[in-house]
């Protein structure tokens, strides 16, 4: 099938939508199908079998786009409706794949040309205004649950990444257009040669010369993933273990590391800058507990799912963000608050029952996310959107 993406994103950039777009756009390619991508002018090109890219020109000469939603994005997604109409004018597609608010005027367009539409709904964009703390306008918050509900009614399939989103669409009466895929394919799923012992040796000497134990945080800085949390808790232990975080960047790390300085952290407290997606697999394997300390969101962070295939004890919060998917047989569940988010660290560096979790979790890992699992709800999203059973094989 010849499909019209449409994604208001920097692609290809190493965060959270744009690497599941990419594992879409990878997953439609070992199937068969030819994708245009009409996208922001900013990030890399990636190269895939049957695959071009549009981008919008960057008038306003943008180097960089913050998470979230931002004014800025405005004059983009203007650019992006006149591209994807300038796209449609070119050649019907079989289908329009439209990513978080391009499923405003992709379900539209689709309407208008009859053309079959796939929303692939990442998160709630009306919560998306109150997470990110955007906006508490009543009416604005209205106005996009109107706009959500004109999509999800105008689609023929919507894509949900997580069960909070899964029961939100449901709630709404469109249950039978959901596909429930989870983001559990990462970039290490198809590295064929393992890490060498010596590389992961040489890099766990850099980060605890001593030998310590390590425990290590991967992931931005937004004010939801708990980073000042995961500080203060840090500071409650009385371990010697090293605290790595891996992400950020320079500017947020002085900030971080001042208020750690006050707290007495010293130097069991090290940084390093945002890496790509590929690399934080070296960082996984060299550290001995995962941890991930979210204090909002609804959302399954798409570490989770790595974090699981490692093998490694994993400490997160009790909250929904996290429960959807984690219980007491895979991970060591916490409070969100210091003391609690201590014990748990404590009890995952020493105990053999944090190992057996990790384990089940491996195993749970193994047996449900996996590409060909990815492959299939791929084909059922489309086989919902028109109806034609997709016989490719990866």
């Amino acid at each position: 099938m010849k499909i019209l993406m449409l994604a208001p994103e920097p692609f290809f950039q190493p965060r959270g939508t744009p690497i599941s777009i990419y594992f879409r756009i990878k997953a439609l390619s070992d199937l068969g199908h030819r994708t245009n991508l009409v996208t922001y002018p900013l990030g890399e090109d990636v190269e895939f079998k049957n695959f071009t890219i549009s981008r919008v020109p960057n008038l306003l000469r943008l180097r960089k786009i913050k998470i979230g939603p931002s004014f800025i994005k405005l004059p983009l997604d203007i650019g992006l409706l006149i591209r994807a109409i300038w796209e449609l004018a070119k050649g019907r597609p079989d289908v329009i794949f439209s990513h978080e608010e391009a499923g405003w005027f992709g379900a539209a367009l689709g309407k208008i040309s009859r053309t079959p539409h796939i929303y692939d709904m990442h998160s709630s964009l009306p919560q998306q205004l109150e997470n990110f703390h955007f906006s508490k306008s009543k009416l604005l918050i209205k106005i996009f649950l109107e706009l959500e509900r004109f999509v999800l009614k105008n689609s023929k399939a919507v894509i949900v990444i997580c069960r909070d989103l899964l029961e939100y669409v449901q709630k709404k009466g469109y249950g039978e257009k959901a596909v429930f895929l989870e983001n559990f394919i990462d970039f290490n799923d198809f590295e064929e040669q393992p890490l060498p012992a010596d590389l992961i040796n040489k890099k766990k000497s850099e980060v605890a010369p001593r030998g310590e134990k390590i425990v290590l945080y991967a992931g931005n800085f937004e004010p939801y993933q708990g980073i000042p949390l995961l500080i203060e808790a840090f500071t409650r232990i009385k371990s010697t273990a090293v605290l790595l975080v891996v992400g950020g960047s320079k500017p947020e790390h002085d900030e971080m590391r001042e208020k750690a300085k006050g707290l007495g952290l010293g130097k069991r407290l090290v940084f390093v800058e945002k890496v790509p997606p590929q690399q934080v697999l070296l960082y996984i394997a060299l550290c001995d507990v995962l941890i991930s300390p979210r204090v909002s969101g609804t959302n399954t962070p798409l570490k989770i799912y790595s974090f699981l295939k490692s093998g490694k004890p994993l400490v997160a919060t009790r909250l929904w963000t996290h429960t959807q998917i984690l219980d007491d047989r895979l991970a060591v569940l916490t409070a969100p608050e210091p003391q609690a988010l201590a014990d748990g660290i404590s009890f995952a560096l020493d105990s053999e029952e944090a190992r057996g979790r990790a384990r089940e979790a491996r195993r749970l890992a193994e047996r449900e996310y996996v590409y060909p699992k990815y492959l299939e709800k791929i084909r059922e999203a489309l086989q919902k959107a028109t109806g034609r059973i997709s016989t490719a094989k990866n």
